[in-house]
């Protein structure tokens, strides 16, 4: 078994590349870093935001710097299952049929406008997300180590959309909202494509995959206190006592929240996970497994002022 690497060693390999993803995806740096942390922790992402602000550059170029295989489906209303698990054609030649896969048979996924499809389509991802692994006719194929699924969704247009249901947004590690840049962000963003003279930008690869297996069994190894872990949970149980919500994380969130919060340690350089990784990475890990009250959505609430209240009420461990 290959041994994890040197804190100091991971420590720069993790600034290679988020030095590298920083350089081209400007101004989300909030982004690019739960980004890294779900690939970190083996999750998969749904970047939510208007069009035009990235989300699909980010994916690219987050492949890009990992030296990973890349593959964009654009999801529509008559996208169909076999359309992106694959399915069994005839060869007459050989007399047999033969698998012709999909286009989840890659490693990094993106899944453009997920919500555009139906259910049945968007359940397809199911399986693959959950276990890597795709199931046609019985038999289990394999996906790749490094398989991860970055998904985007438009929060604004919703007519001829379906909503994804609950099942499938806990496949998400998280749910991370893309916003507009700063002003200064956005310049930078206009005098890099005019410097590029419109060419898309390039986007060098800074790590290997045994270095990208090795980053995320040291991430999963990250030491974590029992105060941690007590934290946790009752950050949990928080939200399901709250009076505005109708349904609360649930014990796999707490699972989440844990490794995502010892991926994000991982990314700091640190060995051990602290209360403040835990507060950051917590909107984006549970803000799409609540469910409001219809009150509280008439009142104008969302799930991220639901957070806020509960990291302000959960006392911190000392």
């Amino acid at each position: 078994m290959t041994p994890s690497p040197a804190p100091a060693s991971a420590a720069s390999s993790l600034e290679r590349l988020l030095r590298a993803l920083s350089g081209t995806v400007l101004g989300q740096a909030h982004v690019v870093a739960d980004l890294v942390t779900a690939f970190l922790a083996r999750g998969h992402v749904l970047l939510e935001g208007v069009p035009g602000v990235a989300k699909t550059l980010t994916a690219r170029s987050m492949a890009s710097a990992l030296g990973l295989g890349f593959t964009r489906v654009q999801f529509t209303p008559d996208l169909m299952p076999s359309d992106i698990l694959g399915t069994h054609v005839f060869r007459p030649q050989e007399g047999a049929f033969q698998l012709v896969k999909g286009p989840i048979f890659t490693e990094v996924l993106v899944a453009d406008e997920i919500n555009r499809t139906p259910p049945k389509t968007q359940s397809a991802l199911l399986e693959a997300m959950e276990e890597r692994q795709v199931t046609l006719e019985g038999t289990a194929h394999a996906l790749p180590a490094h398989f991860f699924v970055v998904a985007t969704q438009n929060p604004l247009e919703l007519e001829g959309t379906y909503p994804l249901p609950e099942a499938q947004l806990d496949r998400f590690l998280m749910r991370v909202r893309v916003g507009y840049p700063s002003p200064e962000a956005e310049l930078d963003m206009v005098r890099a494509f005019h410097q590029r003279q419109g060419r898309p930008p390039q986007v060098e690869r800074v790590l290997d995959a045994p270095t990208l297996l090795e980053l995320q069994a040291r991430a999963a190894a990250v030491a974590c206190d029992d105060s941690i872990l007590d934290y946790t949970v009752r950050l949990i149980r928080e939200t399901r006592a709250n009076p505005r919500v109708r349904l609360g994380a649930s014990p796999r969130s707490a699972q989440a929240l844990l490794a995502a919060a010892k991926a994000r340690a991982a990314l700091h350089g640190r060995d051990f996970v602290t209360p403040d990784e835990v507060k950051a990475v917590c909107p984006s890990v549970l803000n799409h497994r609540l469910l409001l009250k219809a009150e509280a959505e008439v009142e104008g609430l969302t799930a991220d002022d639901v957070l806020r209240h509960t990291l302000e009420r959960v006392q911190v461990p000392r």
